[in-house]
C-alpha cells in the first residue's frame, strides 16, 4: 500500500463549536499521513514524522483544511446561475423548469455533469448532496460521473407529479424508478441515494407517502428536499394542507421528519418546527447566497441554535450565486449578524465541514482531518489576492479564515485532493495535476 505525508499547516474542527469549546485542531507545523486514501495519522510534524521513517513527504504552502461539504446544490441548474428577476416560485417558472426539461437528454445530462464536478472541485468542495431532475438519465450521469472520479456523492431523483409538463412523472413511476437507482448506485463505492421530492407543492399526497415508503424500507438513504424558503410558497402549503400545524407538519404526517430527512434553507420557521427537527434529529442546510439572491429572507441561526438543530451549510446553485462554501460561510456571518447573531470563523468551517457531513450521516468517512477518516482535503491560499495578502498580513488564525470566508470564493483554493490524490491545482489547464 502506498503512504505518503503532507506537511503544512493543518485546521480542523473536532465537533460543533457552538455545542462544546476546544473544536478547534490546528498544527501550524502539520503532518497529515495518508495511506490507501485514509488518513493514518495526523499531528505535529516534529511528533508524527520518528512514527513513519523514510516517509516521502510533501510540502503543502497554504491552510490544509478538510474537503467542503455541500449539504444542498442542484446540478442541473448550473446553467441557469445569475438568471435575473424574480422570487422563488415565478424564478422557478421562469428559467429553472426550461434548463431542467432538457436533461431528458442522457448526452446533455452527461455534459453538465463532468461541468458541474469540474466546478465543484475549483471550489474546494470535495462531497456534496445533490439534487438530479425529474428524468432517470440525470441521476444516472451524476452517478457515472461521481464514480469515475472517486468522489463521495449522494444524488437523487426528483419526484414531482405535479410537475409541469416535462417534468412530471406518476407515483408508480416514481417508486419504480427510485427503486431502481436506488439498487443500482446506493452505497456503490463512495456514492449514496437521497429519496428526492423536490417540495410540498409539486407531489400528490400519495407520492409524498410514497417517499416516506421508501425512506422506510431503504435505511441507509436520506431524505432531500425544500422547506420553509419563501413566504408565498409558504402561504401556498399552507391552503394546500390545511390540518397541517405548519409547513414541516405538512411533511411529518408522511413520515417524512426522521434523523436522515435534510431540508434546504428553513428561513421562516416556528418554534414548534424547530422544536420537532432537533426532536428527530433532522436538520436544515443553510443557503445564504441563494436567500440573499430570492429575496426569500435570512437564516435564524440563534433560534437554530436554541433548540439544538442540526445544521450545514448549502450553496444551492443555480439559486445561489457561488459554488464557493467559503463564500457562503462569509455570507452566514452577514445573514446571522442581520438578526444579532455572531457566527463565528470556525464554526462557518464546521458547518462547511464536519457539520455538512454529520448532516448527511457520512461524518465517519469525511469532515475533519482525523484517523480514519477518508483523505479528501484543500489547500487554502489566505494570500489569493493582493487584498486578501494585505488583510491576512500578521494576522490571527481566526482573522486569516474570516477574511477568507468574506474576501474569498474559488480564487482561494489552491489545491484540491480526493483520496489523497490531487484533482485540481491552480493554474493548470483543466485543473488535474
Amino acid at each position: 500500500m502506498s503512504i505518503k505525508g503532507f506537511r503544512g499547516e493543518l485546521l480542523s474542527l473536532s465537533h460543533d463549536p457552538a455545542e462544546a469549546p476546544d473544536a478547534v485542531q490546528h498544527e501550524a507545523d502539520g503532518l497529515l499521513v495518508v495511506e490507501a486514501g485514509r488518513v493514518v495519522a495526523r499531528g505535529a510534524f516534529d511528533a508524527v514524522s520518528p512514527r513513519f521513517p523514510g516517509l516521502e513527504v510533501e510540502q503543502l504552502e497554504g491552510l490544509i483544511v478538510p474537503g467542503m461539504i455541500d449539504a444542498h446544490v442542484h446540478y442541473p441548474q448550473l446553467g441557469r446561475i445569475a438568471s435575473h428577476g424574480a422570487q422563488l416560485l415565478d424564478w422557478l417558472e421562469r428559467h429553472i423548469f426550461p434548463a431542467e426539461k432538457a436533461f431528458a437528454d442522457p448526452a446533455h445530462a452527461a455534459g453538465m455533469a463532468e461541468a458541474f464536478l469540474d466546478e465543484l472541485l475549483r471550489h474546494g468542495t470535495t462531497s456534496a448532496l445533490v439534487f438530479g431532475t425529474v428524468h432517470v438519465a440525470s441521476v444516472e450521469a451524476f452517478f457515472a460521473a461521481a464514480e469515475a472520479r472517486g468522489l463521495r456523492m449522494i444524488c437523487g431523483k426528483v419526484l414531482m407529479d405535479l410537475g409541469p409538463e416535462g417534468l412530471r412523472d406518476s407515483v408508480e413511476e416514481a417508486r419504480t424508478e427510485s427503486e431502481a437507482l436506488i439498487a443500482k448506485w446506493h452505497g456503490r463505492g463512495r456514492l449514496g441515494y437521497a429519496v428526492t421530492p423536490r417540495y410540498a407543492l409539486t407531489s400528490s399526497d400519495a407520492q409524498l407517502a410514497l417517499a416516506g415508503e421508501l425512506l422506510s424500507v431503504h435505511p441507509g438513504v436520506l431524505l432531500h428536499t425544500h422547506l420553509a424558503e419563501n413566504a408565498r410558497e409558504i402561504a401556498e402549503v399552507a391552503v394546500r394542507f390545511p390540518e397541517a400545524e405548519d409547513y414541516l407538519d405538512a411533511y411529518d404526517r408522511f413520515a417524512l421528519v426522521t434523523d436522515r430527512c435534510v431540508f434546504a434553507h428553513g428561513v421562516h420557521l416556528p418554534d414548534r418546527s424547530c422544536a420537532r427537527l432537533a426532536e428527530t434529529g433532522a436538520g436544515i442546510a443553510v443557503c445564504p447566497s441563494s436567500n440573499f439572491f430570492l429575496g426569500s429572507g435570512m437564516f435564524d441561526f440563534a433560534q437554530a441554535e436554541r433548540h439544538g438543530v442540526r445544521l450545514g451549510l448549502g450553496s444551492d446553485i443555480g439559486a445561489g450565486t457561488s459554488l464557493s462554501l467559503l463564500h457562503n460561510g462569509g455570507l452566514a456571518y452577514q445573514a446571522g449578524l442581520l438578526g444579532g447573531y455572531v457566527l463565528d470563523p470556525f464554526r462557518a468551517l464546521w458547518l462547511a465541514t464536519g457539520g455538512s457531513a454529520r448532516l448527511l450521516h457520512i461524518d465517519h468517512e469525511v469532515g475533519r482531518l482525523a484517523e480514519g477518516q477518508e483523505a479528501d482535503f484543500v489547500v487554502l491560499d489566505d494570500a489569493a489576492t493582493p487584498l486578501m495578502a494585505r488583510r491576512t498580513a500578521e494576522a490571527s488564525l481566526a482573522e486569516r479564515l474570516f477574511a477568507m470566508q468574506v474576501l474569498g470564493d474559488d480564487r482561494a483554493i489552491r489545491r484540491t485532493y480526493v483520496l489523497g490524490r490531487c484533482v485540481w491545482e491552480k493554474g493548470t489547464a483543466h485543473g488535474n495535476a
